[in-house]
């Protein structure tokens, strides 16, 4: 098969790894091309919904995506001032059986392996590291990927899945730095026996509170709690995995109840983030080149859903691209596929922070009253959009 007749993946990450193997399935051959020297994935957790499930199915990992997953009882609301339940949904067995598949949460380390290790053994899928696209040219047949040390790459397109800052996003696109949120994530992972014992829930939890919240759950088949905590604090620029102390931490829940605050005191080696997403924009086509995951959409992450998206753009894109006679209409229909549902969530991302994570008094008693009024039938005919599609 000559070079030119594959496709090109800018980024290794889940977004780019689902694309490669979403493609082979369909008897596509790919180069994944990842700037960073090795393949692997920084974090922590990552909630995995029904849809995410339905895409393991179809990248041939379901099997090995089960057996690392631990799935919980819950998704839970608490008041972080009053501490006190708002809420709960239900992820039983009518649950699954409504979307076909479970509810589970995975490191995203374990994740990231699961999906590297099936592309490793695919025949029609390269892997190269060290090799940072910086932009690209394109003859209307070809596309050229123009690499950071110098050389340049061909093929018969190029996906970029190079993340919030992608290279290939600033050409294809051209809508300059992503907005910053003003909100700073924190994130640590605490050994079970360190978790206070009231609070080894099977649930992923969320503690919401004026302008922070608090989220843990159980990962890694309960050896450890994953633990997120953020608020809002107006940071004005970007930061990535920075570390910091615990009393820096602190400092943002110093209003929440007292076992909100236990949870957080507990957590070691705490690393920062600056939230930042996009507004949505119609358009991920230029030329033989698109976009997927972040590079396309990025999310803030209050409705957990950043990993899911990127792997539902990749079975789509596959799809797409089997079944139209030229690249440029399966291009084409897979963004007209992908485009309202992942404005959708970005949007209500934004307003899930503004509504339910952060809001404070009147704003608060109206979420508590909404959100505690619903019935679990009521919960799950809200979430039938999210979960109940996506592939189609």
């Amino acid at each position: 098969m000559p070079a030119s007749s594959r496709i090109l993946i800018a980024g290794g990450g889940i977004g780019g790894l689902s694309a490669a193997l979403a493609l082979a399935q369909k008897g596509i051959a790919s180069l994944m091309l990842e700037k960073a020297s090795r393949l692997g994935e920084i974090g922590a957790g990552v909630q995995l919904g029904p849809n995410a499930f339905h895409c393991f199915d179809r990248l041939g990992v379901g099997e090995a995506a089960r057996a690392m997953a631990v799935y919980i009882d819950h998704l839970r609301l608490m008041d972080a001032m009053a501490d006190g339940e708002i809420c709960h949904i239900d992820l039983d067995a009518a649950f699954r059986a409504r979307y076909g598949n479970p509810y589970a949460v995975v490191h995203r380390g374990d994740l990231h392996g699961v999906l590297l290790k099936a592309c490793r053994e695919h025949p029609l899928i390269d892997l190269q590291v060290s090799s940072e696209i910086t932009g690209y040219d394109q003859d209307g047949t070809t596309v050229t990927a123009r690499l950071a040390n110098g050389t340049a790459i061909t093929g018969r397109a190029l996906i970029g899945a190079d993340g919030l800052w992608s290279a290939v996003r600033r050409q294809a696109v051209g809508d300059g730095a992503p907005r910053v949120s003003g909100h700073t994530t924190y994130r640590s992972v605490i050994p079970l026996e360190q978790m206070p014992e009231d609070l080894r829930w099977n649930a992923a939890t969320l503690w919401a509170g004026p302008k922070c919240h608090i989220v843990h759950y159980p990962l890694s088949g309960w050896k450890v709690f994953n633990l997120v905590v953020t608020y809002h604090n107006d940071a004005p620029e970007p930061v990535a995995g920075k570390p910091v102390p615990v009393e820096e931490v602190r400092r943002g829940f110093a209003h929440v109840c007292e076992r909100a605050q236990t949870i957080i005191r507990h957590g070691i080696d705490w690393k920062m983030w600056v939230l930042c997403d996009r507004d949505p924009v119609d358009r991920w086509i230029d030329g033989n080149v698109a976009l997927l995951g972040d590079a396309a959409h990025p999310m803030l992450q209050y409705m957990a859903q950043g990993a899911c998206m990127a792997m539902e753009d990749g079975v789509c894109l596959a799809d797409a691209l089997a079944t139209h006679d030229t690249l440029a209409a399966g291009l084409e229909n897979y963004c007209a596929r992908r485009v309202l549902r992942t404005t959708r969530v970005q949007l209500m991302s934004r307003a899930m922070g503004d509504h339910v994570y952060h809001p404070a008094g009147p704003h608060a008693a109206l979420r508590n009253a909404i959100m505690g009024g619903k019935t679990q039938e009521q919960w799950y005919e809200t979430l039938d959009w999210l979960y109940g599609g996506g592939l189609d």
